[in-house]
């Protein structure tokens, strides 16, 4: 049985734009698996510490086989390959995966909270996962539609899509 799995991916570090694109190639990768599809990238303020570059950020809706914990150290093995250092909180990084949503599941244990708790809060977060569908709700019921209109503003903005050669090792 396979769910739908929602994953945040931003970087502020190291080309921010490429880190995303290549995250995204590997989770197509990752076993039991399907990428149905990635959303647009988007450019915002940094939460927390404003002494760092702004981020870019964006989504990825999995259809995967895998447990959420499973997919969890997929995804923290990702951020690991591409050089992620856990040195200050809300700092800079090469790459965060947040597992936002999986399926309608709620998750509350020490290594996992699903919904991801900040997620009403960061507009960042929000758009691009209704990009991807804008009927998506909170397994509570509340759509994201309607968090997004409430949402404080991180000066979200678009960026243009990324043209990369399959063969670009980037």
């Amino acid at each position: 049985m396979s769910t739908d799995a929602f994953v945040g991916l931003g970087s502020n570090l190291e080309d921010p734009t490429g880190q995303l694109a290549r995250a995204v190639t590997e989770l197509a990768s990752l076993p039991d698996t399907l990428l149905v599809a990635q959303s647009p990238f988007y450019a915002s303020r940094p939460v927390g510490p404003q002494d760092q570059p702004d981020f870019v950020n964006g989504a990825a809706w999995l259809k995967t086989s895998l447990s959420a914990h499973i997919l969890l150290d997929h995804l923290q093995n990702i951020e690991h390959q591409h050089g992620r250092q856990r040195i200050r909180h809300w700092g800079p990084r090469t790459l965060d995966l947040d597992l936002l949503l999986f399926g309608q599941n709620l998750i509350d244990d020490a290594r996992l909270t699903v919904p991801h708790k900040e997620l009403p809060n960061r507009d960042f977060a929000l758009q691009p996962l209704l990009d991807l569908n804008p009927d998506l709700t909170l397994p509570d019921g509340r759509p994201l539609a309607e968090l997004r209109r409430q949402c404080p503003d991180n000066s979200l903005r678009k960026l243009p899509p990324i043209d990369r050669s399959p063969f670009d090792s980037r």
